[in-house]
């Protein structure tokens, strides 16, 4: 006997949003409590990856990098400015530019980050490989959806 979800198009189990959002939040929750000590949301934790990989970088370029309008980024650069972990400063070489640049503070927090990926492979109990898969086929559907 065949399942009644297969043949319904609108079935909830059967759709890509529902899968995305629900792993999403699962993810997310995984990450929270090992934010939680460096005082990180997951979105702050996201900029500051970016940083760590090619700090100073314009307003501009963090926003491209990490798909987010400039008017939702500027909150989050705010808050990791007041805590201590980057500046923001006008660049020098366009004045209408902000560049954003790591404190000293903000590039030690990389020690301290780089356990959170093993905890998280850890935590979901997949192996690498497949992971890597599972990033590779959401890389694919993000290029899709904005292209």
């Amino acid at each position: 006997m065949s399942d009644p979800a297969d043949s319904d198009p609108l079935a909830l189990e059967q759709q890509v949003c529902f899968a995305l959002s629900v792993a999403a939040r699962g993810v997310v929750a995984i990450y929270r409590p090992l934010l939680e000590p460096m005082g990180l949301t997951h979105p702050q934790y996201l900029v500051m990856l970016a940083l760590w990989q090619s700090a100073p970088l314009s307003v501009r370029r963090l926003s491209e990098l990490l798909q987010l309008d400039p008017g939702t980024l500027s909150p989050l650069l705010k808050r990791l400015e007041a805590i201590g972990y980057l500046r923001r400063e006008r660049d020098p070489r366009d004045e209408r530019s902000l560049a954003i640049t790591l404190t000293e503070r903000g590039r030690a927090l990389r020690t301290e980050a780089e356990k959170i990926p093993p905890a998280v492979v850890e935590r979901l109990g997949m192996p690498i490989e497949e992971l890597r898969v599972v990033h590779e086929a959401l890389t694919r559907v993000i290029t899709a959806a904005t292209s």
